[in-house]
């Protein structure tokens, strides 16, 4: 018996299923899903949204005082400007405003992410010192791609699908010249970090750091280092920060 010709079916097999194996489970990283989320939005501002009234930039890596943050796009535009987070996640979604975490519920899975809202308000900070502009005239979206649910109320500017595109059309008073579009847009592009693997590289070790309770940390404001405090009275008892260990003379705090 040619032990060969029984083999080569299965070698052929395993040729295309090996493959093709590797590429769902790289489909269905969160990487992955991350990217398809942003092209899926970017698709989605390009057929809806008129090119010369909203100027877009997308992924951008901006420098702050305790190191990076990526902002997913942004939306420049006589109107205001618009910071959009993208999620691409399934099932059911549990979350109010306040929340620091909420909830997805997949079948009999439940796991907790980061509030879309908070984790968006460092991105509008970061635009504001850079740009210069006021806060009222900067506005968070959070867009939610890839069949999910809401289970709880969510604010008007936590979206679903194309949804992120009315929210942004309902703003028509401008607050900005074209002129004043122009700069912003210049300075953004002068002033982000290239978007490179390397910069996405950066900005994950910058995450994994400030995640990190033992990584040293230096205040923004004075430089000296930043202590994990708890604080003692009030509402917020038993809640930890970082705090500057140059206090009282500096004040400064941070989330842990």
């Amino acid at each position: 018996m040619d032990v060969g010709l029984i083999l080569r079916p299965l070698i052929d097999s395993l040729f295309w299923l090996i493959p093709a194996a590797l590429l769902i489970g790289l489909l269905k990283s969160p990487w992955a899903k991350g990217q398809i989320g942003e092209l899926l939005v970017r698709l989605f501002a390009h057929w809806q949204l008129d090119k010369q009234t909203y100027r877009r930039l997308h992924n951008v890596t901006l420098n702050t005082p305790d190191g990076t943050t990526q902002i997913d796009h942004v939306f420049l535009s006589p109107y205001g400007i618009f910071v959009l987070e993208t999620k691409n996640m399934s099932g059911w979604i549990f979350g109010s405003e306040k929340q620091v975490q909420w909830t997805q519920k997949l079948y009999k899975r439940t796991s907790k992410f980061q509030n879309p809202l908070r984790q968006n308000y460092k991105h509008l900070k970061a635009l504001e010192a850079t740009l210069g502009v006021s806060p009222e005239h900067l506005h968070s979206v959070i867009t939610f791609v890839g069949g999910s649910t809401f289970k709880t109320e969510v604010p008007a500017n936590v979206t679903q699908g194309i949804g992120f595109i009315r929210y942004i059309q309902s703003f028509q008073q401008a607050v900005f010249s074209a002129a004043e579009v122009d700069a912003m847009l210049y300075a953004l592009q002068t002033g982000r970090r290239a978007p490179t693997l390397a910069t996405h590289r950066e900005h994950v070790q910058n995450l994994k750091r400030r995640s990190d309770p033992t990584a040293e940390r230096k205040c923004p404001k004075c430089g000296s280092a930043l202590l994990i405090r708890t604080v003692k009275t009030g509402p917020k008892a038993g809640q930890q920060f970082w705090g500057c260990s140059a206090f009282p003379k500096c004040r400064a705090m941070q989330n842990l």
